[in-house]
């Protein structure tokens, strides 16, 4: 059975309220620019790159949740909330998607850095930070990685890196 497609999503670009705790941030002016056009570059390669209805699991904090809002309005898919991806280790990340990856089916992570970053970088090892032109050293905000998995151990070099790209609004 083939493997699914994993695609990374970094939430876009928030703001820092006086006041207000991290997991709460909101998405700034250019956040939400941005994730439109995240939204616009999935609906343009859905179907060519990863499935048209991928399975998707965001991050319960505000900014990735906004992230996600932005992005359902244009390419529209239902998804889960996950209170683990908050700030989540590259192990938890693994936990979150792996059932899924490995019965062949797509999944979209909308959550945070350094976790999204170490991920696709370990996954990829040696072949993500190769290419300088990647950029996998540094995963800004709204930027999408997808991995399309070699074998299911779930180690470096386990997934190939696809695409990386930085929607920008």
């Amino acid at each position: 059975m083939a493997l699914g497609t994993l695609v990374l999503l970094r939430h876009a670009k928030s703001s820092y309220p006086d006041g207000v705790i991290d997991h709460e941030r909101p998405l700034n002016h250019r956040g939400r620019r941005d994730a439109a056009q995240a939204g616009v570059w999935l609906k343009e390669h859905a179907g060519d790159l990863l499935s048209a209805m991928p399975d998707v699991i965001v991050s319960t904090a505000v900014r990735a949740q906004q992230t996600w809002k932005i992005i359902s309005e244009i390419f529209v898919v239902d998804h889960v909330d996950d209170e683990r991806l908050y700030d989540a280790a590259v192990s938890t990340i693994i936990d979150v998607v792996r059932d899924k990856i490995e019965a062949g089916v797509d999944v979209l992570v909308v959550s945070h850095n350094p976790g999204l970053e170490q991920l696709a970088i370990y996954l990829t090892q040696g072949q993500a930070t190769a290419n300088p032109e990647s950029a996998l050293s540094h995963m800004p905000t709204s930027s999408l990685v997808l991995l399309r998995f070699k074998d299911a151990d779930w180690s470096d070099q386990s997934a190939e890196l696809i695409e990386f790209v930085v929607p920008r609004g």
